[in-house]
C-alpha cells in the first residue's frame, strides 16, 4: 500500500515556510568563533610585523607564553625579539585582545532570534474558572534583525582595527624604546671610559703641581674636566636606568626576566635610506585609522537606515492567545500591540541620525588629511635623521678620528704634553656622543615612518628627543 503523497498546494506552502524561517533558524544558531575574532589581528601582525601574537585565555596559555619569552630573554636582546616579546607579554595588549571576545559576544547576541514570551494565568469566580494561556514575539526586534546584524558586524570589525592599531603602536614604541635604551648603554659606556681618562688626568695634575711642574690653574682645569666628567657619567647610568625601565614596561617583564642583555652597540645605519615617492598613496591604502574611520561612517550609515525604518515603530509585538474557561468553550485568537505616533513622528532621531552621519563623514576626511601630513612627515624626518647620522658617520667622527691620531704622532715626537693630547680626547667627546645620538635618532625615525604608514605615530620629533 503506497502512501498518497500531500497535494501540490500543501507543498507549496511547505517550501515557502521552509526558505522563510531557514534563516531564521541560522540566526538563531549563530554562535562565538573558536579564535575570538583574532584571526585578522593575527592577519596584521603577520603581514605588517613578521610576529605572532596570542591571546591568553588559560593556564595553559600563560605556560606556553612564559616558555616562549624566557627563550627570547636568554639571548641578547634584538629589536624583532623585543617586539615579540612585548606582543606576547604585554598584559595591557591582552586586555586589549579581550574587547575582541566582548565585540563578538555583542555581534551573535545581535544576530539572534528574541526569545518568544509565554504568560499562563488562571482565574476563579466563584465556580468559574478561567485559565488563559499567551505566548508573544518581538515582531519589531525580528524585523530589524539584519540591519542590527550588520551594524553589530561593522563595529566587530571597528573594534578589530582598533586592536589592531593598538598592537601596532605598541611594536613602534617597543623599537623605539629598545633603540632608546641601547644608545643609553652605549653612552654610559662610553662615559665611564671619559670619567677614568678624566681622572687619570686629574690626578697627574695633581702630583705635577704638588712637585711644582705644574700652575694651579692648570690643575683646576683638569680637576673640573674631571668634575664635568663624572657629573656626565651620572646622567648617562641615569638615562641608561630610565630607557631601560621604559623597555621593561612595554615588554610586560618582571622579576628576574628584567635582567636580559642589550647588545653593546647600535644597528649600522643602512647603505641607502628608502625611497618611496608614492608614500601617500601606501599610506592611505593601509592605514588603519583611515579604514576604521571609514567603517564607523558605514555603520553609522546603516543606522540611519534602521532608524528612518523604525521612526514609526518603536514597540511591536505579536502574541497568540488561548483562553479556555469551564463552563464555556475555548477562546483563541491573536493579538498585536503597536505605539501609535501621536506626539513623537521620530523626526528628532532622524535628525539626530544625519547629524551622526555627517560628522563621522567630516572626521574621515580629517583622519585622511592628518594621516596624509603624518606620513610625509615622518618620512620627511627619517631621510634627514639619515643624513645626519651619515654625516656623522662619514665626516665628524673620522674628522675627529684623523685629528686624534695626528696628535698621538706629535705626542709621540714629544712635540706636545700628555695633557695636550688628553685636551684633544675632551674634544672629541662631543663628536661620539652625537653621533651616538644621531644613529639613535635615525631608528626611532623609521619606527615613526614605519607607524606612519599603517596608524597614526605616537609622536614623532618628541618621541626622538626622549
Amino acid at each position: 500500500m503506497t502512501t498518497p503523497l500531500p497535494p501540490q498546494p500543501l507543498l507549496r506552502r511547505l517550501r515557502t515556510i521552509a526558505l522563510v524561517t531557514s534563516p531564521l533558524l541560522l540566526a538563531g544558531c549563530a554562535a562565538l568563533s573558536a579564535d575570538g575574532g583574532m584571526k585578522p589581528v593575527q592577519a596584521v601582525a603577520t603581514q605588517h610585523l613578521g610576529q605572532n601574537i596570542e591571546i591568553l585565555k588559560s593556564e595553559a596559555d600563560q605556560d606556553r607564553v612564559a616558555t616562549r619569552v624566557a627563550e627570547l630573554l636568554a639571548l641578547p636582546l634584538t629589536a624583532d625579539s623585543a617586539v615579540q616579546v612585548a606582543l606576547l607579554n604585554n598584559r595591557g595588549l591582552q586586555a586589549s585582545f579581550q574587547e575582541l571576545g566582548i565585540a563578538e559576544t555583542e555581534l551573535v547576541q545581535a544576530s539572534r532570534l528574541p526569545n518568544p514570551g509565554f504568560s499562563f494565568g488562571k482565574l476563579r469566580q466563584g465556580d468559574a474558572r478561567e485559565i488563559d494561556r499567551t505566548f508573544s514575539f518581538d515582531l519589531a526586534r525580528l524585523i530589524a534583525l539584519p540591519m542590527t546584524r550588520q551594524l553589530e558586524a561593522r563595529r566587530f570589525a571597528a573594534t578589530q582595527r582598533a586592536v589592531s592599531m593598538e598592537m601596532l603602536s605598541l611594536a613602534a614604541e617597543t623599537r623605539k624604546a629598545y633603540f632608546a635604551a641601547v644608545a643609553a648603554e652605549q653612552t654610559a659606556r662610553y662615559m665611564r671610559d671619559v670619567r677614568e681618562t678624566a681622572d687619570a688626568g686629574a690626578e697627574m695634575a695633581r702630583r705635577l703641581a704638588l712637585a711644582g711642574n705644574w700652575s694651579k690653574l692648570q690643575q683646576a682645569r683638569e680637576h673640573g674636566f674631571f668634575a664635568e666628567a663624572t657629573l656626565n657619567l651620572a646622567r648617562a647610568e641615569q638615562a641608561r636606568v630610565s630607557t631601560r625601565e621604559r623597555l621593561i614596561r612595554l615588554l610586560g617583564l618582571w622579576g628576574s626576566q628584567t635582567q636580559f642583555a642589550l647588545p653593546s652597540r647600535l644597528p649600522d645605519l643602512p647603505t641607502e635610506p628608502l625611497d618611496q615617492p608614492d608614500i601617500e598613496s601606501v599610506a592611505m591604502a593601509q592605514r588603519l585609522d583611515v579604514q576604521a574611520a571609514k567603517l564607523h561612517a558605514e555603520a553609522t550609515a546603516k543606522n540611519l537606515g534602521l532608524t528612518k525604518v523604525t521612526r514609526f515603530v518603536n514597540v511591536l509585538e505579536f502574541g497568540y492567545q488561548r483562553n479556555t474557561y469551564n463552563d464555556a468553550t475555548r477562546q483563541t485568537g491573536y493579538e498585536v500591540s503597536i505605539e501609535i505616533p501621536l506626539f513623537d513622528w521620530g523626526s528628532a532621531r532622524v535628525a539626530r541620525s544625519e547629524a551622526l552621519y555627517m560628522q563621522s563623514v567630516h572626521r574621515v576626511v580629517q583622519t585622511a588629511v592628518e594621516a596624509r601630513s603624518e606620513v610625509r612627515e615622518a618620512y620627511t624626518g627619517y631621510r634627514s635623521a639619515y643624513d645626519i647620522a651619515r654625516h656623522y658617520r662619514d665626516d665628524i667622527v673620522p674628522t675627529a678620528k684623523r685629528v686624534s691620531e695626528e696628535n698621538v704622532l706629535l705626542y709621540n715626537g714629544m712635540f706636545i704634553s700628555v695633557f695636550e693630547l688628553l685636551a684633544d680626547a675632551r674634544a672629541q667627546i662631543a663628536a661620539v656622543n652625537s653621533a651616538i645620538e644621531a644613529q639613535r635618532d635615525f631608528w626611532i625615525a623609521k619606527a615613526d615612518l614605519d607607524m606612519a604608514l599603517v596608524g597614526k605615530p605616537a609622536s614623532g620629533a618628541a618621541g626622538r628627543a626622549n
